[in-house]
């Protein structure tokens, strides 16, 4: 028996890697339906040219594997998400307010005011948060909410594309735009300059926001925690990174997985392998971001906590909350890796400026220190013990111990830990992490 179907199962297999092929020369056009109908046209001309000197129903028996591939290659081509954009309703706890910026993006835009006004700041405060386009996790907003309790004015937005921000044509998702964005939003904020806390994606615009004079003018003071690479030549370093994470150790994460549907598992993994653009016509953009789901990013969530961490990593947000552009993301990514070495400019830099780096961080360790070593104006670097990528985790008292790091430096007081790594220490802080 396993003899006979040997044949066919062999021929169900050539017409999928053919259907796929297809998918990626037209780029996914029309859904993927072109790639089907050229696929199953090409099969059943095979199968009819096997046929033709077979006995009336044995012309039928290669047909079999025809049937077979275009019901599952069919499933690529039919969406089970929405194809409408489907926001995440409104947390709770906070109000969504819609600004219009002068760029032409629509952002959703968050404000935790000081719970005293008798200890307000005067500079009000700003957070961009990480993906490069990705909502703002619960995590996150019960950090704000300790900085408001504070004394902090606290604002945060979510960037084009991602949360409850407007959408923008995927041409549009450049890492330039998101720079301007930020000067938009201050503007509309109209209070004059602010403080910033920009966090892995949300730190690199924040360090090219600071290597542009025109922008930097709007910024008080500036907190880059755990960048990723902020140039194209930085995007290329490989090698060091931070003690063990939990990547690997922690359980799989639990929920629905878009990559179970066949037609979002195609259509992600060739996005992730470049074989399809984020402009693809396979998936719609906000077809895309409604079928992305907290457990697709897998291990990726683990990898931003410490080893020791593993078995108690806290839920970092809500189902209906989660939101995730993955080609947008993409899209942006791509014109970071396409930019040229953004050291030049970042020297002239003025803003004071702090880096917070975790011990257990997956990010590559020089992409932290090409920012120390570019920017004169970080006045210190603040190495936090115990923590992984996402350092505010509400683990261990570990959100009072970031939230003292960012409000000594705000208001120029001696920081809770030393000063470390140095520029003149850069050298021995990543040997120290071959």
């Amino acid at each position: 028996m396993a003899a006979r179907l040997a044949p066919a199962l062999t021929s169900v297999a050539g017409l999928v890697v053919l259907f796929l092929a297809l998918i990626v020369l037209t780029d996914g056009a029309g859904s993927g339906l072109p790639a089907w109908s050229a696929t199953v046209g090409i099969a059943a001309a095979a199968a009819l040219w096997r046929g033709r000197r077979r006995t009336r129903w044995a012309r039928l028996v290669p047909f079999l594997p025809v049937v077979v591939a275009a019901a599952l290659t069919a499933s690529v081509c039919i969406p089970t998400a929405p194809t409408a954009r489907r926001s995440p309703p409104d947390l709770p706890f906070v109000a969504t307010q819609h600004w219009a910026l002068a760029t032409g993006s629509r952002v959703a835009v968050y404000h935790y005011p000081p719970a005293r006004p008798a200890t307000r700041h005067p500079v009000p405060f700003v957070y961009l948060n990480g993906g490069p386009v990705r909502g703002i996790s619960v995590l996150d907003h019960r950090f704000l909410r300790l900085l408001a309790r504070q004394g902090y004015d606290v604002y945060a937005y979510e960037q084009a594309g991602g949360g409850r921000s407007d959408l923008l044509p995927m041409g549009q998702y450049t890492i330039s735009r998101s720079v301007r964005d930020l000067a938009a939003f201050v503007d509309r904020l109209g209070k004059g300059r602010v403080d910033i806390l920009g966090f892995s994606s949300g730190g690199i615009v924040l360090t090219r926001a600071l290597a542009d004079p025109r922008v930097a003018a709007r910024l008080h003071r500036a907190i880059i925690a755990e960048p990723g690479p902020m140039d194209g030549p930085t995007a290329r370093i490989t090698g060091h990174k931070g003690r063990e994470s939990a990547r690997d150790l922690a359980p799989a994460m639990t929920g629905p997985r878009s990559t179970r549907v066949p037609r979002y598992a195609v259509a992600f993994g060739l996005l992730r392998l470049g074989l399809l653009s984020p402009d693809t016509g396979l998936i719609g953009q906000a077809e895309g971001d409604n079928a992305f789901a907290a457990a697709d990013l897998g291990s990726d969530t683990a990898s931003a906590y410490c080893a020791r961490d593993a078995h108690r990593i806290p839920v970092e947000d809500t189902e209906r909350n989660f939101s995730f552009s993955p080609a947008a993301s993409l899209r942006v990514q791509r014109t970071i890796e396409a930019s040229p070495s953004l050291a030049p400019r970042l020297r002239h830099s003025r803003t004071p400026a702090m880096l917070m780096i975790a011990e257990c961080s997956s990010q590559v360790r020089q992409w932290a220190t090409a920012v120390l070593a570019a920017d004169p104006a970080i006045q210190r670097t603040q190495y936090l013990p115990g923590v992984g990528h996402h350092m505010w985790n509400g683990l261990d008292g570990n959100n009072d111990r970031a939230a003292a790091a960012i409000t000594t430096f705000l208001q120029d007081k001696a920081a809770p830990l030393p000063n470390h790594p140095t520029r003149a220490e850069i050298p021995a802080f990543l040997r120290d992490h071959e």
